[in-house]
């Protein structure tokens, strides 16, 4: 028998083992939980992996199916055949001419004497050509 002395001491080494006892436990239940769910993941993840393997092997055959019909339909066993009835246009090369500078026909003189504008100019600024100046006559 415990008697009154050892009482508290009895009871706080029981208290302390039970509660080490529900952490093993515990603890015990936590890693057979992670594990189930790893080998659920294993599992889903070979799933993907095989439905991805048999998507990728669907479209290559579905691919190398259409590139037969493809070479059947155009007739050449080349897979970069034009279609019949289509022309190949050479590739565009631009001209070598400086498009930036027009050089018109009409000479400089006479665009002069008739009053032709020569060179483009903004709207303020021609509003502040012919604005009239202070101390000039109109």
């Amino acid at each position: 028998m415990i008697g009154p002395e050892k009482l508290p001491r009895v009871a706080r080494t029981v208290g302390t083992l039970l509660g080490k006892a529900q952490r093993y436990v515990a603890d015990v239940k936590n890693e057979v939980n992670r594990s189930m769910e790893l080998d659920e993941l294993k599992k889903m993840k070979e799933t993907v992996e095989g439905a991805a393997r048999d998507v990728e092997n669907s479209i290559q055959t579905n691919a190398s199916d259409f590139e037969k019909s493809w070479a059947e339909a155009t007739g050449d066993s080349s897979s970069s055949a034009s279609l019949p009835g289509m022309e190949i246009f050479p590739e565009y090369k631009h001209p070598k001419k400086k498009w930036r500078l027009k050089q018109g026909a009409t000479p400089q003189w006479y665009k002069a004497r008739s009053g032709v504008r020569t060179r483009a100019q903004s709207g303020a600024a021609r509003v502040a050509r012919f604005r009239p100046q202070p101390g000039r006559p109109l």
